[in-house]
């Protein structure tokens, strides 16, 4: 189609050589070229506006006919839509469902799949935590006295029935040592880690959430110290950054361990010569950990004076967030294609 306005053909042009590499075709019609048209109009003086007017819409329901044309030419795809509330019927036909090789792993999956297998190389066996508990679990198997303010540092979410959405994965600890009471009776240790979501009631921002994943750690045996434990999380971390890695730690308080540390792990980024992820100290504070409270042992008809043990506990997502460079911790929740498929 000819148009007799320079401008008008000028962006005809321009368009129509564009129409045919964009992904989107319909896009073209909020091109800035026929945008600018428009608002052109509104400046031409009055006995010009008419014919230029014409023109313009002349040339858009020319890219309108385009795109019809365009999707019209579209192959159908015969997919049902998929009730994802409804069972499946054994009389129906099995819908088509989209094909996976677009498809890619969540980087919170790959990570503890491998975390996981480091520690089952190590001698652990993972166990599962829930996400719903009681009370008990959460608090009382673990010395959280009655309306201690320590219970404060793990606000969550709570039902009607009075069940919890766990604050920690601690709140297997209970069950673990009193499953692997046996083990330790037979001249076996308690080994176990323990995977799983964990809930807080925290506003959400760029490194914190409401929900996140966190590993805990159990280890009971006879003669059992923190050389151990610093040993036990030395060779975990040296075989997960793949370097060799210095650690040190510093007194802290969690009421189900005695002493009470956070270990700090030598920069696995800059070798301790100060980057953005460790803040420029060479040094980042990880996770928490301790020797296991008698109470605790206690509570889970353990003999304290025979059994000592050791135990930690450590977010996944920061781990997955500093080893591939992850600036916001909502990514994770936030089902962004663009973001998941780089890690395919």
């Amino acid at each position: 189609m000819a148009y007799k306005n320079r401008e008008v053909a000028k962006a005809a042009r321009q368009l129509k050589a564009r129409f045919s590499k964009l992904k989107n075709q319909r896009a073209i019609l909020r091109a800035p070229e026929l945008l600018a048209l428009f608002d052109r109009l509104k400046t031409l003086p009055s006995d010009e506006r008419a014919s230029f007017g014409k023109e313009v819409n002349k040339l858009k329901q020319e890219l309108e006919a385009m795109v019809s044309e365009a999707n019209s030419q579209q192959p159908t795809t015969n997919n049902q839509a998929i009730d994802v509330t409804a069972p499946m019927d054994v009389n129906a036909n099995r819908p088509a469902l989209l094909p996976v090789d677009l498809a890619s792993r969540h980087p919170i999956t790959s990570e503890l799949e491998n975390i996981l297998d480091i520690y089952g190389r190590m001698g652990f066996t993972a166990v599962e935590s829930r996400e719903i508990d009681d009370d008990y679990h959460m608090f009382g198997s673990l010395n959280f006295p009655e309306g201690h303010p320590a219970r404060d540092d793990y606000d969550s979410f709570v039902t009607d029935e009075d069940l919890l959405a766990p604050a920690h994965t601690s709140t297997m600890q209970n069950r673990v040592l009193r499953a692997g009471k046996k083990d330790l009776e037979s001249g076996q240790a308690i080994r176990a880690v323990i995977p799983g979501r964990v809930f807080r009631n925290e506003d959400v921002d760029a490194s914190h959430s409401h929900t996140f994943y966190q590993l805990e750690g159990v280890y009971v045996d006879e003669d059992i110290n923190v050389g151990h434990l610093i040993a036990t999380l030395k060779t975990f971390l040296e075989s997960y950054w793949e370097q060799e890695i210095e650690v040190k730690t510093q007194p802290f308080y969690f009421p189900f361990t005695e002493p009470s540390l956070e270990l700090t792990i030598s920069c696995p980024f800059c070798a301790k010569a100060g980057c953005s992820i460790c803040k420029h100290s060479g040094w980042i504070e990880l996770l928490g950990c301790g020797m296991i409270h008698p109470n605790v042992l206690r509570e889970a008809k353990i003999d304290t004076e025979k059994y000592t043990g050791f135990a930690w506990g450590m977010g996944i997502d920061r781990l997955v967030m500093m080893k591939h460079g992850i600036e916001d911790i909502r990514h994770f929740h936030s089902g962004n294609l663009r973001f998941l498929r780089q890690f395919q």
